[in-house]
Formats: structure tokens, sequence, C-alpha cells
């Protein structure tokens, strides 16, 4: 197989096929290797009561983003990663319109395991209103929707 492309290629075609990140309004930027950040702002639709967002949309884009920073550095290898578990702990709640940025970052990277963690910081009110540790797996990018993003001039008769 030819070489894979580099990881901010491969990042930005990750977020053409992200159909969860682009419903929810998240925007994903690569810092450095294992190193992420996930930006969005609540919406209207993000509410479980009047004024304060789901904790489901928290939790959401907390395994974004330590999925998303397992996976940039994953991709380096020509792996995939699915996540295994995640943790969250609740510090603040969060309101309708607050920017928020998800900064993840590998802590261990083995040979079949990631650990990644992160933060979720209301830029609208300059706090942490979340943080999170979650494990993934990695796999080689060999599944079939993967191989042709990844190698688009891959001969599919070699499966």
């Amino acid at each position: 197989m030819e070489p894979l492309p580099d990881v901010a290629t491969l990042v930005a075609i990750y977020n053409q096929i992200n159909q969860y990140g682009r419903t929810n309004g998240m925007a994903l930027r690569l810092v450095g290797s294992g190193q992420v950040e996930y930006s969005m702002t609540v919406l209207p639709e993000h509410l479980s009561s009047p004024g304060t967002c789901h904790g489901g949309v928290l939790a959401g884009l907390m395994d974004s983003a330590l999925g998303a920073a397992a996976l940039a550095l994953a991709f380096t290898e020509g792996e995939l990663v699915s996540t295994v578990e995640f943790k969250i702990n609740y510090l603040h709640p969060v309101r309708l319109h607050d920017q928020l940025v998800a900064r993840a970052r590998v802590v261990h990277s083995g040979k079949s395991l990631v650990v990644a963690e992160g933060d979720i910081f209301c830029a609208t009110r300059e706090l942490v209103v979340a943080c999170g540790l979650g494990t993934f797996n990695r796999y080689p990018a060999t599944k079939r929707e993967f191989r042709n993003l990844l190698f688009p001039s891959a001969d599919d008769s070699q499966e």
C-alpha cells in the first residue's frame, strides 16, 4: 500500500465524513500529534431545560475530542480508533449560546490501547465546565470505506 497522507490531511478528511460533528456545529482543529481542540456553540436544540445544555451534548463533545486526539495519533501509524470507555465529570452548568472548546491530548499510547484526557472550557464565562478521560482501541485502517478515503488510488481488487 502507498504511504499515508499527512495527519493534517487525514483530519481534514475526517472532518468531511464526520456527520455527528457537522450536525452539532462542532469544528475540529489539530493542535499537534495526539492533541486536538473541538469547538462548538450551545444552540437551542442542545438544551434539556430552559437555558441549560443537556449533559449528553457535553458527553458527545468530550467523547469526540478524546477520540479525535487518539485518532490524530493513530493516523500516524495507519490506524483508526474506537471508544472502549470514557468518563466525564460535569463541573458547571452550560448555558444557551456558551462558546465551548474541548481540548484533548493523548497521555498513553500502547500496542492496542490509547488513553486520552481532556477538558471542556467555556470561553464565554472563562471556566472549565467538564473534564474527562477515555480509552480507545487501535486497529488497522483497512476497512474498505476508510481505505478508499485514505488511499484513493488503491486497487479494490486486492481484497
